[in-house]
């Protein structure tokens, strides 16, 4: 069994770090959201995943601009933790979160509660077993979800 490293979400970790912003001219003279419109610059990173996209985000001001003042961007990639998170970003959305903040919120927890879903864990006897491996918060009505499908399977 592989572990993962416990820590930050990845995707929290790419979005927080500030440290890898250039100036506007260090992105280059080939840089496509200079010359191309806005909204074309959006369909182009919204090819990307969620850590992808959090990556190009740091690439340079001009780039986070785009990305963080998109919020078709942070929204689909919300829809597809939504697909195994529902309830959470649900909630989130109703208590009038960002798109990029419940994604934020919920990245990590939906990853866990997958490969638990999907039976990841199904063989565990021991917390020990559990060891680095990367976990999040899941409440009990996630538990009592994951327990119902350990018992289908």
């Amino acid at each position: 069994m592989q572990h993962e490293s416990a820590g930050p979400s990845p995707v929290f970790l790419l979005c927080e770090r500030r440290a890898g912003l250039t100036s506007l001219e260090a992105c280059g003279s080939q840089n496509f959201a200079e010359t191309l419109p806005t909204e074309m610059s959006v369909r182009i990173f919204r090819e990307l995943d969620a850590e992808s996209l959090c990556r190009a985000s740091r690439t340079c001001k001009l780039w986070r601009s785009i990305i963080d003042d998109s919020e078709q961007l942070w929204r689909q990639q919300c829809m597809l933790v939504r697909a195994v998170c529902r309830r959470e970003v649900d909630s989130d959305r109703s208590d009038g979160l960002s798109w990029k903040v419940t994604l934020l919120r919920n990245y990590s927890r939906s990853r866990v509660k997958a490969a638990w879903l999907a039976g990841r864990y199904s063989g565990v006897r021991s917390a020990d077993e559990l060891l680095g491996s990367k976990m999040a918060p899941l409440d009990a009505e996630t538990w009592g979800e994951i327990l119902q499908a350990e018992l289908d399977r």
